[in-house]
């Protein structure tokens, strides 16, 4: 029998303070606290990372805006985009940029793995590299601050976004890992909400859509060994496709701090 992630998912201490508990939005995140580079701290409520935000309620509205998000980047495909929408980030001052960072063509060879696993998001880089440069160069620009990146789960395509620029960061790989297991910890209320409300989809039981819900624990560990062995690591995988060091030190500039300030969550529970 497989074992559902949220059974071995990691404990964090900081889980409380960078998650954004919202009641129709999951697997919303801030990745601030983090050491990095020569013991600089990620700030807090600058990078934020989430799934869809099409649900959110009018308290998470009210909650939301009190990070003032400025920019909202996008990777889902236009066909999630035109069934699930925009959300509401918008109309509360954000700049919408759609990149997807998967083709039909990407799905298409894809599709041809079983599983979401750490080979499988290799292949999200192998195929078309114009939406990985385009969102590096995004994430490389001051302006764009704070910024929400985002798909539909918020932890695949997101994920793999989120552990190159911890990567760029400087952030020990034991916690980038950990970061990417914390997706685990929100999948049971996220299956509650989906069954009150959408329905789990027909044909599959709870148990089957809770592990497709989440993380194999493994698969950010698979990803960035594989980084190593093809480019030498996530950082000489983005010099490779122009994300050059000034873009990469831009990126430290505007994300890693001095202060130690333990900010969390501005908006509260």
């Amino acid at each position: 029998m497989k074992q559902s992630p949220t059974d071995t998912a990691k404990s964090d201490p900081d889980y409380e303070k960078r998650h954004f508990k919202f009641e129709g939005c999951f697997n919303f995140r801030d990745i601030g606290g983090y050491v990095g580079t020569a013991g600089k701290t990620v700030a807090w409520g600058q990078y934020l990372r989430s799934g869809r935000q099409d649900r959110m309620t009018e308290a998470d509205l009210a909650r939301v805006a009190q990070l003032k998000i400025n920019t909202q980047i996008d990777l889902r495909r236009e066909e999630e985009v035109s069934s699930q929408g925009r959300g509401p980030l918008s109309s509360l001052g954000a700049s919408y940029i759609f990149n997807s960072v998967l083709t039909d063509h990407t799905i298409s060879n894809l599709n041809r793995e079983t599983g979401i696993t750490g080979t499988r998001y290799l292949g999200y880089l192998q195929y078309d590299l114009a939406p990985w440069q385009r969102l590096f160069t995004l994430l490389s620009d001051p302006s764009n601050y704070p910024v929400l990146v985002h798909c539909t789960a918020g932890k695949d395509r997101t994920g793999v976004t989120t552990a190159l620029i911890l990567s760029v960061l400087g952030v020990d790989r034991s916690v980038i890992e950990a970061d990417f297991v914390l997706t685990n910890r929100e999948v049971e209320r996220q299956v509650t909400f989906v069954e009150n409300g959408p329905g789990i989809p027909r044909g599959m039981s709870r148990e089957a859509f809770v592990y497709a819900a989440g993380v194999r624990e493994d698969a950010m560990d698979v990803f960035l060994k594989g980084l190593d062995e093809r480019y030498g690591g996530p950082t000489d995988f983005l010099r490779s496709i122009g994300i050059d060091d000034s873009v990469q030190q831009s990126m430290r500039d505007i994300l890693l701090t001095d202060e130690s300030e333990d900010v969390g969550d501005p908006a509260g529970d």
